[in-house]
């Protein structure tokens, strides 16, 4: 038997850092397969499995490391056929629904011998209520359907705002338990332990309704407001995407390069109080609970992919980030997530990974041509390139 856990979590919240606290400690003895089900035109690591649409990785400590892109339930079933592993962790897209990813591994359990053992959401305590009024319809189906919160970055804010983002937090899942402790604080085993504790176990039954509907994109509009005397920008760079230095099979993930981090001392905002406003003319999915109709990812968030020859001097790429965390949503549009790996002047390879308020910079592997990846609402691709400086 095949245990799964899966390890859910909106654009940033730190799900990636999670897993790899879960990795170098609590699966000791045991063959672990991580699948991650990435959205973006352009993936950042790995190499194509052709024949089962996935992207796979030996890694050691019996650990092997697969990127989705393909069909979810045919890599699924073929990488328990494959691999037979004691465990799968699956990690969400950031802007996907866990409650569609858990009934995958349910049908998939009606023919493979797998257990679906506990499933986690990790949510950015400061950033809860922005994400739950903005982005609700995919946020708060991640809150309903786990059984597990785990907060992240508590160390980093009040203990009035922690209990703030607990009831909110409660109102959508009265009964998961939420995770509030420091992170540097807890045991690995803790907390796989809390993730598969038998206490509470959601059911199909309990999960938010599938989508059944699909709606034009252009219906949606968005607005994106900022509210910068309450805006809070937070460095502790617990990033959601993937730190994996696959072509390396380093299991611990460590970097041996030197370790670059984004500064904004000179602000004191609140990410919280950060409103950005997300609505649909037929539906206004900001309630996260009560909404009429059902939509994708890529209905509701736009991406764009850049593979690029071109090299960067580092200083541009840092204010090319910097300018898009100055709030310039009109020019740029409402851009949630940035990732790269750009070949720098000097021979060097910057591998950058940003949300608002936050980027964390380091010097890692060559890829095969340099690499741009930006995930948001209403981007302006024109004005994204031209700011990085990329020309068609």
């Amino acid at each position: 038997m095949t245990k799964v856990n899966i390890i859910s979590g909106f654009l940033g919240a730190g799900k990636t850092t999670l897993i790899k606290k879960l990795l170098d400690g609590a699966f000791e003895g045991e063959k672990v397969v991580l699948l991650e089900n990435e959205y973006g035109e352009v993936g950042i690591d790995g190499g194509f499995m052709k024949e089962t649409g996935v992207q796979i990785t030996e890694l050691n400590s019996g650990c092997i490391c697969c990127t989705l892109v393909g069909d979810f339930t045919e890599a699924l079933g073929q990488l328990i056929d494959t691999y037979h592993p004691d465990r799968i962790l699956i990690e969400p897209s950031g802007v996907g629904k866990l409650s569609d990813i858990r009934r995958v591994v349910d049908d998939v359990a009606k023919t493979h011998e797998i257990e679906l053992a506990g499933c986690a959401t990790v949510a950015d305590v400061g950033k809860c209520r922005m994400y739950a009024h903005n982005f609700g319809e995919f946020f708060i189906d991640q809150i309903e359907s786990a059984e597990t919160i785990i907060l992240s970055r508590t160390q980093m804010t009040t203990q009035e705002k922690i209990e703030k983002c607990v009831a909110l937090l409660r109102g959508h899942n009265p009964r998961a338990r939420i995770v509030t402790t420091p992170w540097d604080e807890l045991d690995s085993l803790k907390v796989l332990e809390t993730i598969e504790h038998p206490t509470f176990l959601l059911t199909p039954d309990d999960l938010p309704e599938p989508d059944h509907h699909d709606h034009d994109h252009d219906e949606h509009e968005h607005h994106h407001d900022h509210d910068h005397d309450e805006h809070e920008h937070h460095h502790d760079h617990d990033h959601d995407e993937h730190e994996h230095d696959h072509d390396e099979h380093e299991h611990h993930h460590d970097h041996d390069e030197h370790e670059h981090h984004h500064d904004h001392d000179e602000h004191d905002h609140d990410h919280d109080e950060h409103e950005l406003h997300h609505d649909h003319d037929h539906d206004h999915c900001g309630c996260g609970h009560d909404h009429h109709g059902h939509h994708h990812a890529d209905e509701s968030f736009d991406n764009i992919g850049v593979e690029t020859p071109k090299r960067f001097d580092e200083a541009a790429i840092r204010e090319a980030l910097e300018e898009l965390d100055d709030g310039n949503g009109a020019e740029y549009g409402q851009i949630l997530r940035a990732k790269g790996i750009l070949p720098l002047n000097d021979g060097k390879w910057l591998h950058f990974d940003y949300v608002p308020g936050e980027t964390d910079f380091r010097y890692g592997p060559a890829d095969y041509t340099g690499r741009l990846c930006v995930i948001g609402v209403k981007i302006h691709e024109d004005a994204i390139k031209a700011l990085f400086g990329i020309q068609e």
